[in-house]
């Protein structure tokens, strides 16, 4: 019996929240003519959503989380540089290789708290070096960059970023809805009593830190196919862990719609008044920041509305 209000839980967010966005992601480039300023709200709520699996459900806050962004975007490249992959295969590629990158830094799980934060930060410069080797240009194209003859296809990126998007969103939404993101939330808030009562605390933590990575590996692929020339402080720079700490934060870990509303605002507003007045964009980014600390510590999406279910 308890199947079912889970499962209706899941439904209930599936119809009511992630269809309608997607719904209207689809039909924004009919209305707004500027797909790729469009593909890269996408990212960011993929980026977003993806640190939302790993921080809102098991409380790591990865500020590396970039890491796994550029190992998709040079998945994709390698995959068609050198396999002459087609781009929708070297974009699987891109995710598979973020999902090993994440394999092979599991044992940062193991840390807590700041220590955490800064041993992942430093994992992704790690793999940006590397990558960035002039001894590897035969291989990565070192720190020249890559250059890629992979057709323009402009629909069919920003409609695979809205599938990825899509999966993401769902994998959250199970996890509000599920025992295993339930487990999940009570290693998350007490680990030794969870491990107590006979939770695998290592095996669910490993589970969400791999479709965290590959989240984000996948939506790095696509990136990497929209913009065929590209280098690694491009694909590497910390600003994209940063705005998806910020948006998640701003609109509420552990929730489905708090990424998407921190995307909403905060880049709503870059793009408003950001590029063409940056100095007013820092300030007025600066007091929403500070609002949000003082005001709404969980986030916009931690308000209570009278007219919100008691276990939304």
């Amino acid at each position: 019996m308890r199947e079912r209000p889970i499962r209706r839980g899941f439904v209930r967010e599936a119809g009511l929240a992630i269809a309608p966005l997607l719904a209207l992601l689809a039909v924004l480039p009919l209305l707004y003519n500027n797909q790729l300023l469009l593909l890269n709200a996408v990212v960011f709520l993929v980026l977003a959503q993806g640190l939302n699996l790993t921080y809102g459900f098991s409380g790591y806050l990865p500020f590396g989380y970039v890491g796994f962004f550029g190992a998709g975007a040079y998945g994709f490249a390698l995959a068609t540089l050198h396999a002459a992959a087609p781009p929708l295969a070297a974009v699987l590629a891109g995710g598979l290789a973020a999902g090993l990158a994440g394999l092979l830094l599991a044992p940062l799980l193991r840390l807590q708290g700041a220590y955490f934060g800064l041993a992942s930060l430093a994992a992704a410069e790690a793999l940006r070096h590397t990558i960035a080797n002039p001894d590897l240009e035969a291989l990565t194209g070192g720190p020249y960059g890559v250059r890629l003859d992979v057709p323009y296809a402009p629909r069919l990126t920003y409609g695979l970023a809205l599938a990825i998007l899509g999966l993401t969103m769902g994998v959250v939404a199970f996890l509000r809805h599920s025992r295993f993101g339930l487990r999940l939330r009570a290693a998350r808030d007490n680990p030794i009593s969870a491990a107590t009562a006979g939770i695998d605390v290592v095996r669910g933590r490993l589970t969400v830190w791999l479709v965290s990575a590959t989240a984000a590996g996948l939506i790095g692929a696509v990136f990497a196919w929209s913009a065929p020339t590209f280098f690694p402080d491009a694909v590497f720079d910390i600003s994209f862990s940063i705005f998806a700490i910020v948006f998640t934060l701003f609109g509420g870990a552990g929730t489905l719609l708090g990424p998407v509303i921190g995307v909403a605002v905060l880049y709503g507003t870059y793009t408003a008044i950001g590029v063409s007045a940056p100095q007013y964009f820092q300030l007025v980014y600066g007091l929403l920041i500070m609002a949000l600390v003082m005001f709404f510590p969980d986030g916009l999406a931690g308000i209570r509305m009278p007219w919100r279910r008691r276990d939304d």
